[in-house]
């Protein structure tokens, strides 16, 4: 009896002290620039020495859960350009206002210090691509992270969906095609509002798998709703899926060594780069670079699109000491005759792709710390047939709804590099990359995980979408 009773007592022990080494704090506050207060958006804000972290919003605040061990470490909060903040968690002020100040340094005084290294653009960004083998991870590695997929026209938002994620990585040298997974592990809010628009997608779903409506004429009333749900699904992973994202060639830079990559052997074909400024990122040096155009077209070689005829622009951001890249802005506008007619006609922008991607340093490698996707996506053009009645002259055509701004944000928070963890979770995992994976709401596991905080003006949006979300509930 009293062994029975000492069991229990030390179960429960156990229980307090699992329960207090899991336990989290949240933390919260605003950054803004110190001149201007005006808010500063994706400055990264995390703990030091370890992978826990995130970004800012658009209105330049913050939220983050902090384990329990680590409220003694350090809270760092940086952003390119701007001198960094530090403070021991533990006196953090929660919900109070960081000004970062400007931190620029000479860029005379980088370009001319030795004859050895790089003076131009072009030469940084070829000596950076030579030495993504050093500077990526070379082993075997999981991150999770956390994804907003969001969609909208002008007028209103119609999908929204929040997703836990796994992203596994053999190592940077290997074939992302074969060596890269993707997996979702659980969702949180899903509103959808597109079965009202998704017309066109449905008839090109048709087209794709060889077959044709039975009447000719489409209308929302004559589609299943399963056949709808798989039409979009399609249409998902064709434009903006996980796995295009991650494995295609607008992961700039883990893929720069595929076949055709865009910054691959040939990048200075299509691609010109001008050192701009050599800036402050957290103590460090490093080169602001801007984009521009080469001599050829850009081009995705997506199947059953045309995505050619691009120019590139934007800005990268290179460590001045190892030459690692730490972010990329990168823009594909309409260039060739036939891409701007196209771009023009269907979507009324010469902005088809616009890609953010940030790393973050952890034990002398870079990993993905936050990417950003955003490209119009086609989902109704009205009946492209002889007997079309709707015409862009005719009353009714509404050329804001013949397409959505798709966008895809997505925070990793957390490295793990145990093999035994990395093998366990290979073997478990369904590694499916599939949004559309039905699973249970698990609020015991939403509440310790690292999220992007929404603005205010994406709280008033998302509650709106919720009161008029249709799809899957019929």
């Amino acid at each position: 009896m009293v062994q029975q009773k000492f069991r229990q007592l030390l179960i429960l022990m156990m229980g307090l002290i699992t329960a207090t080494a899991l336990s989290q704090t949240e933390i919260k506050g605003k950054v803004a620039d110190f001149m201007t207060f005006g808010p500063i958006e994706s400055a990264s804000v995390y703990i030091q020495n370890t992978t826990v972290g995130t970004i800012t919003n658009a209105d330049g605040k913050f939220a983050l859960m902090v384990p329990a061990k680590n409220m003694a470490d350090t809270l760092v909060i940086s952003s390119i350009g701007y001198s960094s903040y530090r403070a021991i968690i533990s006196e953090f002020e929660n919900g109070s206002d960081i000004f970062l100040e400007e931190d620029v340094a000479s860029l005379d005084e980088v370009v001319l210090v030795a004859d050895t290294r790089p003076k131009t653009g072009n030469e940084i960004m070829v000596r950076a691509i030579e030495r993504l083998p050093e500077n990526l991870p070379a082993e075997p590695y999981l991150e999770k992270g956390f994804l907003r997929h969001k969609e909208r026209n002008k007028k209103e938002y119609k999908w929204l969906i929040e997703a836990a994620i796994t992203l596994y990585d053999s190592d940077y040298g290997a074939n992302a095609k074969d060596n890269l997974k993707i997996n979702v592990d659980e969702t949180r809010k899903s509103y959808d509002l597109r079965d009202i628009d998704s017309l066109f997608t449905y008839s090109a779903y048709l087209k794709n798998i060889g077959r044709s409506p039975k009447s000719g004429v489409v209308s929302r009333n004559s589609i299943k709703t399963s056949t709808l749900i798989d039409a979009i699904k399609w249409n998902d992973e064709r434009v903006s899926g996980l796995d295009n994202l991650f494995k295609g060639k607008l992961n700039l830079i883990r893929n720069a060594g595929a076949l055709g990559a865009l910054f691959g052997k040939n990048m200075l074909e299509r691609h010109q780069f001008h050192l701009d400024t050599v800036l402050v990122d957290n103590g460090r040096k490093i080169y602001k670079i801007k984009i521009s155009k080469g001599a050829d077209f850009v081009g995705l070689n997506t199947q059953g699109i045309y995505n050619e005829g691009f120019e590139p622009k934007g800005w990268i951001y290179v460590y001045y000491d190892n030459y690692a890249i730490k972010k990329v802005e990168y823009e594909l506008i309409a260039a060739s005759d036939v891409q701007k007619k196209r771009s023009k006609s269907l979507f009324d922008t010469q902005t088809l792709h616009k890609v953010v991607e940030t790393y973050r340093e952890y034990n002398g490698k870079m990993y993905p710390s936050y990417f950003y996707y955003e490209t119009p996506k086609l989902v109704n053009v009205g009946d492209r047939s002889s007997e079309r009645t709707k015409t862009e002259s005719a009353p009714g055509f509404d050329k804001s709804e013949q397409y959505y701004y798709t966008i895809q944000e997505i925070l990793f928070s957390d490295i793990i590099q145990d093999p035994e963890l990395i093998e366990e979770e290979l073997k478990e995992n369904q590694w499916t990359a599939d949004i559309f994976s039905p699973k249970p709401y698990n609020a015991e596991f939403w509440k310790n995980y690292n999220v992007l905080l929404e603005s205010q003006e994406e709280e008033k949006l998302i509650m709106d979408l919720s009161k008029r979300a249709t799809l899957f509930k019929e």
